[in-house]
């Protein structure tokens, strides 16, 4: 393969090999891109910054959001450098990501110890057969947030 496509795979490639080298997380890099241009390029940060939430795919389009200015970031692309998780999957959908390009599959990370699968399971249960248990309190008090938001003429929806 050669192209844009295979450069802009090879960046995140690359950007994962710089996070495993200096010891910052796991094996995974991402790229954000737009029109062509990288707008951000990220490796997963999990173990340095105690963040089980920084995944590289997660990084990238924080980092992109904040350089782009929006929360929207449609138009654009990632390049990750393993298929992306379930929470990475679920921040690219919010993040409103036109297309996903992934090198390695769950399955190659599933093998060096990163298993996903029970996640795509346990979504897949009612919440009371979840491994965490879930715990409904204080609907009708909570419910008045969500009143008050939705009748702002102010809001600014996402």
């Amino acid at each position: 393969m050669k192209g844009p496509k295979k450069e802009l795979m090879q960046k995140a490639i690359d950007v994962a090999f710089e996070g495993i080298r200096k010891l910052e997380g796991g094996p995974f890099g991402a790229v954000v891109v737009k029109d062509g241009v990288v707008v951000s390029a990220a490796h997963n940060l999990v173990t340095s910054t105690n963040d089980p939430t920084a995944h590289a795919e997660v990084v990238a389009i924080r980092k992109a959001c904040e350089k782009l200015g929006t929360y929207n970031l449609e138009g654009c692309q990632i390049y990750c450098s393993c298929e992306p998780c379930p929470m990475c999957m679920g921040a690219i959908y919010w993040a409103r990501i036109d297309r996903v390009y992934y090198a390695c599959t769950r399955e190659d990370a599933a093998r060096i110890g990163f298993d996903d699968e029970f996640i795509y399971e346990e979504l897949g249960k009612p919440l009371k057969s979840r491994k965490v248990k879930s715990e409904q309190l204080m609907r009708d008090d909570a419910l008045k947030t969500l009143t008050e938001w939705n009748s702002m003429n102010s809001k600014k929806r996402y």
